[in-house]
């Protein structure tokens, strides 16, 4: 293993990076990197807030390579992992030259399935696929990977190409495992084997933690054997660990259960109980469906569980689908034996059972540790139980798989506090380093607060901010993002810029998130109207974007049920949640959104902040003090000056 040092010295300007085109050798990013390696001799975890333009892929890459250590990386989107994998991996191994074997592994619905392939052909809804199945079928003779994303056009976004997609992938739900007659030439196991045989391999958050909480039927565990675990974007881990350590049964799981085995009674021909069970839970979960509209709407809203089922109505309709559930679990026990596919049903339905029975028990053993509630999905739900806290299981995951652990993002402390990522993990014995970001900002960027707007909750507010808003945009000829917080917001805000400006207004919704920041950066002066998928992952170099517009402070909305938990959960303990969650939750939000300005050296940039509440309140001044240092601007006339003066 290399020494901390070694790591410093070949990112520096002495050391073979520096002869790469376009590699600047930075300060940070060599702390970084000798941070990282003494991690890896100690076996320690260590908290890394890296800020713009460190450079830390090749700070992580460079001491993962020369360790010596089965590393395992993780990023926060399967984009990332390509970009990490095809690109910076590949670039830093051929400047180390260093062998090894690397891998890249993604969530098994990204791949082909041989085995549901073949059966996808006799399935009579869908027959208005059969020519594109025979092209997948003539591509699956050929491919090596049997990666989906190979298919290109073949398969797009709309929804009839994710229904056909869903159809040729499998699940964790649906996969037979090492039952499946097609396990040997799986696409899925190939790329496990790879990976388990791999130094460093690649995988994204979502599987990750899948990883740890599923139990693969005939699959090996990812993490088994691993001496180091590399987690980037490591701000979304929270959030994602609550979600994989909670349960959740939505309607479409119950509903493809169903359908399931109504295939497999019909391939059967003598099972017509079973077939009339799986009838009678379709029908079951049709009303249910039923329900999610009457009590949500039809929309993505979320209710605590108890509010959602009160009355005998809710309560008789969620009775039934337990019961229908319960005995098509029964009925298929005999039958285990028979086939793999109705081996494989019967699990699915025991497991749906039993997550069932643990989110709706009136009892629960996890009282006060738990919150059940129900999230309104495109069409029924989902109900969930979410722990209200994670540190406790992602504690027992490290204990489970110990060695080295690094997480590390540009958005993790509060100044110079990781105080609040650190206990929402289980991370308070973990070293931690701040290192800011090399870029200028007194020199490239502004920072303007605006006067005279009123409080966010004004009816009003949104146009007052189109209003205060569009002299600026005008002044700098375009190229702005306009993030805001809510999809309220979005709709009016787009609908009022896209009447008043001579510039393109891009507005999210109108296409996909990837298609609008092409057009975005092709157009160089167009106007970007965006949501939270906007806030984060998006690089945007140069002068295309020179404007970064944020309408309010990110606080999470009122009334999610897990977050009203946690609220309450800290105030049980006497803490203060304002300070403790809300705050630093919106903070680390703004920050997102605040690093879309500057994305190299080069780029020069005014961030607007219109919320009143940062220059009115006192707890504006650690909002304040959480950005980059950037000279204020308190007048439109010299923020309009400024933009005028970069966009020349």
């Amino acid at each position: 293993m290399s020494e901390p040092d070694d790591c410093a010295q070949l990112l520096g300007p002495a050391g073979p990076f520096a002869q790469l085109p376009g590699f600047a050798p930075r300060a940070a990013q060599q702390q970084m990197a000798a941070a990282i390696m003494q991690a890896y001799a100690q076996s320690r975890a260590l908290v890394v807030e890296a800020g713009t333009g460190t450079g830390k892929t090749y700070a992580y890459l460079v001491p993962a390579l020369l360790s010596g250590q089965r590393t395992l990386i993780s990023t926060g989107t399967r984009t990332l992992q390509d970009q990490l994998f095809h690109r910076d991996l590949p670039r830093v191994r051929e400047v180390l030259r260093t062998g090894g074997r690397i891998a890249l592994l993604k969530g098994r619905a990204n791949y082909l399935c041989l085995y549901r392939m073949k059966r996808a052909r006799g399935q009579a809804q869908l027959r208005w696929a059969e020519d594109r199945l025979r092209a997948v079928e003539d591509w699956a003779r050929r491919t090596q990977s049997g990666e989906l994303s190979e298919l290109g056009a073949l398969l797009g976004d709309d929804r009839e190409d994710e229904a056909l997609a869903r159809q040729i992938s499998s699940t964790a739900d649906n996969c037979l495992g090492s039952r499946c007659p097609d396990f040997e030439k799986c696409h899925v196991v190939a790329a496990r084997r790879a990976a388990q045989a791999a130094d460093v391999v690649v995988i994204n958050h979502h599987l990750l933690l899948a990883d740890f909480m599923l139990k693969d039927k005939g699959f090996g565990q990812i993490l088994s054997g691993v001496d180091a675990v590399i987690i980037d974007e490591a701000h979304q881990l929270p959030d994602l660990a609550a979600d994989f350590f909670g349960r959740r049964v939505s309607t479409r799981q119950l509903q493809e259960l169903a359908r399931d085995v109504l295939l497999e009674t019909n391939n059967c021909g003598d099972l017509p109980q079973l077939a009339e069970t799986a009838q009678r839970l379709s029908a079951d979960v049709t009303q249910l469906e039923q329900l999610f509209i009457a009590v949500l709407g039809g929309g993505a809203a979320r209710l605590p569980l108890p509010r959602f089922a009160q009355g005998p109505a809710q309560h008789r309709v969620l009775d039934l689908v337990g019961e229908s559930l319960s005995a098509l679990r029964q009925q298929l026990a005999p039958l285990e034996e028979r086939n793999a596919e109705l081996a494989a049903v019967l699990e699915r339905a025991a497991n749906l059972l039993e997550s069932w029975n643990h989110v709706l028990d009136e009892a629960p053993e996890e009282e006060g540790k738990e919150v059940r509630w129900v999230e309104g999905l495109l069409r029924g739900g989902s109900l969930n139980a979410t722990p209200i806290e994670v540190a406790e299981d992602f504690r027992r995951m490290r204990e489970r798989y110990p060695g080295t652990w690094v997480f590390t993002s540009a958005t993790l402390a509060l100044g110079e506090d990781f105080t609040h990522y650190q206990r929402a993990l289980g991370l308070e014995e973990a070293d931690a380093l701040k290192l800011d970001s090399p870029f200028d900002y007194a020199q490239q960027a502004r920072l303007y607060l605006p006067r005279g707007l009123p409080e966010p909750n004004d009816p009003g507010y949104s146009l007052a901010v189109c209003n205060a808003i569009t002299p600026l945009i005008q002044a700098g000829g375009g190229g702005a993002f306009v993030l805001c917080t809510s999809h309220r917001a979005l709709r009016q805000i787009g609908e009022r810029l896209g009447t008043t400006l001579r510039q393109r207004v891009l507005v999210q919704g109108q296409d996909s998130r990837s298609a609008l920041l092409d057009a975005f950066a092709e157009d160089g002066n167009a106007v970007l109207v965006g949501t939270a998928s906007f806030w984060e992952g998006v690089d945007v170099k140069g002068r295309a974007l020179r404007l970064v517009i944020i309408d309010r402070l990110p606080f999470a909305a009122p009334g999610d049920p897990v977050y009203e938990a946690r609220i309450e959960a800290i105030r049980r303990r006497g803490g203060t949640p304002f300070f403790e969650l809300q705050l630093p939750e919106a903070i680390v939000m703004l920050r997102q959104g605040a690093g879309r300005l500057i994305r190299d050296p080069s780029d020069r940039g005014l961030l607007m902040l219109c919320d009143p509440r940062i220059t009115q309140k006192s707890y504006g001044r650690r909002v304040l003090a959480s950005l980059p240092p950037m000279p204020q601007l308190r007048e439109a006339e010299a923020a309009c000056a400024f933009l005028k003066e970069i966009s020349a």
